[in-house]
């Protein structure tokens, strides 16, 4: 950790100014493409201190898109060209590349500030017989249109679509479809 904060200068928004911030975000890029079912343009600069992990999905990120330190992308998730996911924000999809039952798709020109999380998911408690762990999730996708700005400490629950250029408040709780503008 202290070697990249040394090499991108301490900065937390991806920027590539220098020869070392350079090779810090090629080095970010490798770490993401080492895994299986990630497409990531060529543009995208992508911490080396973020976790990026399809798991049994499939990643995708479009032109220009950023992805800061300590932030994680997992799952089933889209991204639309010059978006952001900040600093120690959280995406989760769920489903399979052939089934994506909890996708992400996050539009265009998206900014998700710093702790926000996504996760495409619900768990299952109709039986009180049997502990929660063991009943299973609901996925349902969570789509964000182009345009959005999610403030900090967000929470975008599964099932929900947040309409163009919306803004979404610091410390929400989105539980419902929210229009656009």
């Amino acid at each position: 950790m202290f070697f990249g904060i040394l090499m991108t200068k301490g900065y937390s928004i991806a920027q590539c100014r220098t020869f070392s911030q350079k090779l810090m975000y090629k080095l970010g890029r490798f770490m993401a493409l080492r895994n299986k079912n990630v497409e990531i343009d060529k543009t995208c600069l992508i911490s080396p201190h973020a976790y990026v992990c399809p798991r049994a999905g499939a990643i995708k990120l479009g032109p220009k898109c950023t992805i800061s330190p300590g932030a994680m992308v997992q799952g089933n998730v889209e991204m639309g060209e010059n978006s952001s996911v900040q600093s120690y924000s959280i995406l989760t999809g769920y489903g399979t590349p052939d089934n994506p039952t909890g996708l992400i798709k996050i539009g265009n020109n998206v900014r998700i500030a710093p702790h926000v999380m996504m996760i495409a998911a619900n768990h299952v408690y109709d039986d009180t017989e049997t502990p929660i762990c063991k009943q299973g999730l609901v996925h349902k996708p969570i789509v964000i249109e182009d345009d959005v700005w999610i403030a900090g400490r967000s929470n975008i629950m599964a099932g929900v679509t947040i309409g163009t250029g919306a803004v979404v408040a610091a410390g929400a709780v989105v539980t419902k479809d929210v229009p656009p503008y």
